[in-house]
């Protein structure tokens, strides 16, 4: 493991659901699943969901599939932070009251040509309510709460992944706290619900990195704790760009249905942005024992699905096999393949066979299309013009050959294919394609011995004798 385990570490996943777990938020939940794992702490998941009219059930229950589709169980209650109002009030109206917030009045109209002309002289937006003391009778009309920080100081945030990064309050609006309705902003409630989970390490994309340092006073105004600031840079199309629709498969389900796995998923994605030395492939367990923020990289990780086909190519070839079975008949149920008692044997059967060629569970589809073929079927007009008498001949004495033959193997079926031709004497082109087109009904295929252990006896010499007598 990284260092020393910290079981106080606490990090926290907070997607806002106004739609899709994307891939760069499914990234974020790793490291910090990761992180907090690594240090024996906790990992927490808090919905976002203060944006009441983007904020959707939909995407709520879309961002669980994912989390669940990728393993990265929360330890301790998901936190709705909308739930939480009351103490993001309670908050602001302790930063009242010890005059690190204040009352404005401003209306929209004024706000927006107050910011114009701060924007023009260099400066930050200043109301002119900041030091004024209001009223009752204007308390109870309806007026914003804003933060009131330092007016001219250095503020420096050390960031785990970013370094020391300076700013200066001198260029930050007076934040907004409260709006006029009375519901919380963003920074002030990420703030309150952060210290009251406990949350020890906020990793999070880098987007994010000017909100640490308006979140980095209101902590400080608040008299808690700043936590550790780590903004991971966001991930990037293969062409270096911004990831975009224009770059396929954003949303994490789309990756699970376009067949990968999730421990491919979180393997790929621990990679991107993250090293281990040169290791490519690594299970959960050594991602635990060897993650640590400070090696995540400062610049974008490329999006390449080269990478990721070959990760995933791994993680299929290492799937338990009865859980391989339940995958792709999932898959081929959902595309409208019928599995009765035969297809199901055939199916378990071949995969065994065909599995080193698959690259994703959709893969098996075409893979398997072979051995699900139903007979009689058309020979192809390439495999007809194979069959000339000579070929007709040895292979209708091969026919006779197989159905002595007992142990119908993959080794035995190799073995006896080539005795086969050697008595024959000739090379294995001379029957070989025609023989692969009458068994394989034109599909993709594997070598001629796996079609044959594949198909089963009966099926193999049926098709066969099929093929022959057309």
């Amino acid at each position: 493991m990284s260092d020393t385990l910290s079981p106080d570490v606490v990090t926290r996943f907070a997607p806002s659901p106004t739609g899709y777990l994307h891939i760069g938020g499914a990234r974020t939940a790793l490291f910090n699943w990761l992180y907090a794992k690594a240090k024996g702490g906790r990992f927490l998941i808090r919905i976002e969901d203060t944006d009441r009219e983007r904020s959707t059930p939909e995407a709520v229950e879309a961002i669980f599939e994912g989390l669940n589709w990728l393993g990265l169980n929360t330890d301790e209650e998901i936190v709705f932070q909308s739930s939480r109002e009351p103490q993001h009030k309670q908050v602001v109206q302790s930063l009242y009251q010890s005059g690190h917030a204040y009352a404005c009045f401003m209306t929209p109209e004024e706000t927006e040509a107050a910011r114009e002309t701060a924007r023009a002289s260099g400066q930050a937006l200043r109301s002119p309510w900041r030091d004024r003391v209001p009223t009752a009778e204007q308390l109870a009309t309806p007026h914003v709460i804003r933060f009131k920080g330092p007016l001219d100081e250095p503020l420096v945030i050390n960031d785990a992944v970013q370094g020391k990064v300076s700013f200066n309050t001198k260029d930050m609006d007076d934040l907004i706290l409260l709006r006029s309705d009375g519901t919380p902003t963003y920074n002030l409630a990420v703030v309150v619900d952060d210290h009251d989970m406990g949350v020890t390490h906020v990793i999070r994309g880098d987007d994010h990195l000017n909100n640490a340092a308006r979140q980095a006073l209101i902590y400080k105004a608040a008299g808690w704790n700043v936590p550790v600031f780590a903004h991971i840079p966001l991930i990037h199309g293969p062409d270096g760009a911004k990831l975009s629709k224009r770059h396929g498969a954003q949303a994490v389900g789309d990756y699970q249905g376009l067949g990968y796995l999730p421990e491919a998923m979180r393997n790929y994605l621990a990679r991107l942005g993250w090293s281990h030395g040169d290791d490519e492939i690594f299970n959960d367990q050594q991602m635990i024992d060897w993650f640590d923020i400070k090696d995540i990289n400062k610049a974008p990780a490329r999006l390449d699905f080269d990478k990721l086909n070959h990760v995933n190519a791994h993680w299929i070839r290492e799937c338990e096999p009865k859980r391989l079975l339940i995958l792709v008949h999932d898959d081929l149920i959902s595309r409208g393949v019928a599995i009765d008692a035969r297809s199901a044997e055939i199916i378990e059967r071949t995969l065994p066979l065909i599995v080193e060629r698959a690259v994703k569970i959709t893969d098996f589809a075409d893979l398997l299309a072979f051995a699900l073929a139903k007979r009689p079927f058309q020979i192809d007009e390439k495999t007809k013009k194979l069959l000339t008498e000579e070929t007709f001949d040895r292979l209708s004495r091969l026919h006779e050959n197989l159905l002595s033959l007992s142990d119908w193997s993959v080794g035995s079926l190799d073995v006896t294919l080539k005795n086969f031709v050697e008595n024959e004497g000739v090379g294995f082109g001379k029957i070989g394609p025609a023989l692969r087109g009458i068994l394989s009904g034109g599909h993709p295929a594997p070598d001629i011995s796996r079609i044959l252990a594949a198909l089963g006896k009966s099926e193999g010499l049926a098709r066969l004798k099929d093929g022959l007598f057309k």
